[in-house]
């Protein structure tokens, strides 16, 4: 795509902007503020991995996984930030998913150990984890706030922190997970999806495409399960205090 071809896209930009003004949406400062960080963070991406891809250094690879891996888990962590160490524990649920997931392809040869199928791949894994987490904790909240007499219930019955939240933590988990299955069922029927749309644009062969995105969706589906259920069993119990009183905090 040439530099004239991709300033056209701009028109998009302003339709949406032309929108918003007409509807007065009042989004127009931040539809402007939007384009402009996605257009200069992607640059700036892609620069940085056109250098890793040409040097293959590992500790780059590490530390940009390591970028990718602490962002995921502060934007998620937002969603219940009132529970102290909930970030530590989203950042070590998907890091855990990330090694796990990578080391089955690249140490089964499903894909190349290059930085060029690492990183963007760990970037979707990385991604799912980090909606997964948000979604755990946000649905978590809701069940903090309806099932609080039920939990508190089975607490002066003498259940434990685990035995009391467990079927509010089922719930928030099959929740979380849900989208990612949904979206299993309707690929290829309701859209196609990105990698596979971006390697048929780019000329490869629509099999070999997806043969790739059959990769990418058996990955997000154990990834998903993998770091729903890692974060779930690490942070149940910072629903509550120390003297097992249910903890009710809100996501910002």
């Amino acid at each position: 795509m040439s530099t004239v071809a991709l300033g056209f896209t701009l028109l998009f930009v302003l339709i949406t902007i032309l929108v918003s003004i007409r509807q007065k949406l009042g989004l127009e400062k931040d539809i402007l503020i939007g384009s402009v960080r996605s257009a200069v963070q992607l640059l700036l991406v892609g620069y940085i991995l056109q250098y890793v891809f040409d040097t293959e250094k590992i500790a780059l690879i590490a530390l940009i996984l390591t970028a990718m891996i602490t962002v995921a888990a502060w934007n998620a962590g937002k969603r219940a930030a009132g529970l102290n160490g909930i970030r530590r524990r989203i950042f070590m649920a998907v890091a855990v998913t990330e090694l796990l997931t990578m080391g089955l392809l690249v140490g089964l040869s499903i894909i190349e150990a290059k930085a060029q199928y690492i990183i963007p791949i760990s970037g979707i894994i990385i991604g799912n984890g980090m909606l997964v987490s948000g979604l755990f904790l946000n649905q978590m909240q809701r069940e903090v706030q309806t099932a609080s007499g039920e939990i508190e219930t089975l607490l002066a019955l003498g259940a434990n922190a685990k035995q009391a939240i467990q079927a509010s933590v089922k719930r928030a988990l099959k929740s979380s997970m849900i989208p990612t299955i949904d979206g299993m069922k309707t690929i290829g029927l309701v859209q196609l999806p990105g990698m596979m749309t971006g390697m048929i644009v780019a000329g490869a062969s629509p099999i070999e495409a997806v043969r790739y995105q059959i990769l990418i969706v058996f990955s997000l589906t154990s990834s998903a399960a993998i770091s729903g259920i890692l974060l779930s069993v690490m942070s149940y119990r910072l629903w509550f205090t120390e003297d097992l009183r249910l903890r009710r905090t809100s996501s910002k």
